[in-house]
C-alpha cells in the first residue's frame, strides 16, 4: 500500500533509478531474503547506473558523431596500416587525457571517418565531451557567429571540449579569416585538449593547401608536434561494400 507514495516522493526528488529498482524489487519475491542495507545498497547502484546511461546519451547527442560507430566494431581483418599496438593505445583514450592530437590522413573510403567517431564513441564512454564537425561546416558556423558577434562565446565552448573532430581536413580553399579562426580553435586548445583531424591529402601538402605561409606554420606547429599520426591504405570500404551487394543481390 505504501509502494505509490514512495514511487511519486522518488520521482519528485529525480531519482528515477532508484524507482525503477524499488519498483522491481517490489515484484520480486527474493528481495524479501535481502538485508535492509543490501536493497539500499542495489538501489544505489541502480540510481547510479541510470545517472550514468543518460550523462553518456547527452554525451553522444551533443558529440553528434557522423557514424553510430564503436571501438569494439573495428574490422582488424583489413589491412588499413595500422599498428595494432597503437591502436590499442588509441582505444584507451590515454592519449586524450594527455592532450595529444591525431592526424588520419588517407585516401576517401578508407575509412577515416569511421574511425574517428569510433574514437569519439569511446571517450564519451570514458566520461569525455566530444564534438564531431566537417571543418567546412565548423567554418561555415564560425562565419555565422562572426556575423552576429557570438565568435567569442562560440570558440570559448570549442575550447572546452575534451575531443574535437575535424573531419575533411584541406576539402575547401581557406580565406584569411578562415586561417585566423582555425589558429584560434588550436591556439586554446593546444596542451590543453586534444584535437583529432582527418584528411584526404598528405601532411606534407598542407602547408601549401593552408595559404599564408605564417599563419600555416603556427597552425601546424600546434596542431602536429604533439600529434599521432596514422596514413590509413586500402581500397575505399564503399567500393568494396557496393562490390559485395552487386555480386549478392538481394532476392525478393
Amino acid at each position: 500500500m505504501l509502494n505509490h507514495p514512495t514511487l511519486e516522493k522518488l520521482h519528485k526528488l529525480r531519482l528515477n533509478g532508484m524507482a525503477k529498482g524499488f519498483t522491481d524489487q517490489a515484484g520480486n519475491p527474493d528481495a524479501d531474503s535481502l538485508h535492509f542495507e543490501e536493497r539500499l545498497g542495489l538501489l544505489a547502484d541502480r540510481e547510479m547506473t541510470e545517472r550514468d546511461s543518460h550523462k553518456l546519451r547527452l554525451r553522444l547527442k551533443t558529440a553528434k558523431l557522423r557514424y553510430d560507430a564503436c571501438v569494439e566494431d573495428i574490422d582488424h581483418r583489413t589491412a588499413r596500416g595500422i599498428d595494432k599496438s597503437l591502436l590499442m593505445q588509441l582505444i584507451s583514450c590515454d592519449w586524450v587525457r594527455q592532450k595529444h592530437n591525431l592526424i588520419l590522413v588517407g585516401s576517401t573510403g578508407t575509412g577515416k571517418t569511421y574511425l574517428s567517431c569510433a574514437l569519439g564513441n569511446k571517450a564519451c564512454r570514458e566520461g569525455m565531451n566530444v564534438v564531431y564537425r566537417r571543418l567546412p561546416r565548423l567554418l561555415e558556423e564560425l562565419h555565422l557567429a562572426v556575423g552576429e558577434g557570438r565568435q567569442l562565446k562560440l570558440l570559448a565552448a570549442i575550447a572546452k571540449v575534451d575531443l574535437l573532430i575535424l573531419d575533411d581536413w584541406g576539402l575547401t580553399a581557406l580565406g584569411d579569416q578562415e586561417r585566423r579562426l582555425i589558429l584560434e580553435i588550436l591556439e586554446d586548445r593546444h596542451g590543453n585538449r586534444s584535437t583529432l583531424v582527418t584528411s584526404q591529402f598528405p601532411l606534407e601538402h598542407w602547408h601549401e593547401s593552408i595559404g599564408d605561409p605564417t599563419l600555416a606554420d603556427a597552425i601546424l606547429d600546434r596542431l602536429v608536434h604533439n600529434a599521432y599520426r596514422i596514413t590509413m591504405k586500402g581500397e575505399s570500404m564503399r567500393k568494396t561494400k557496393a562490390s559485395l551487394i552487386t555480386k549478392n543481390p538481394v532476392r525478393e
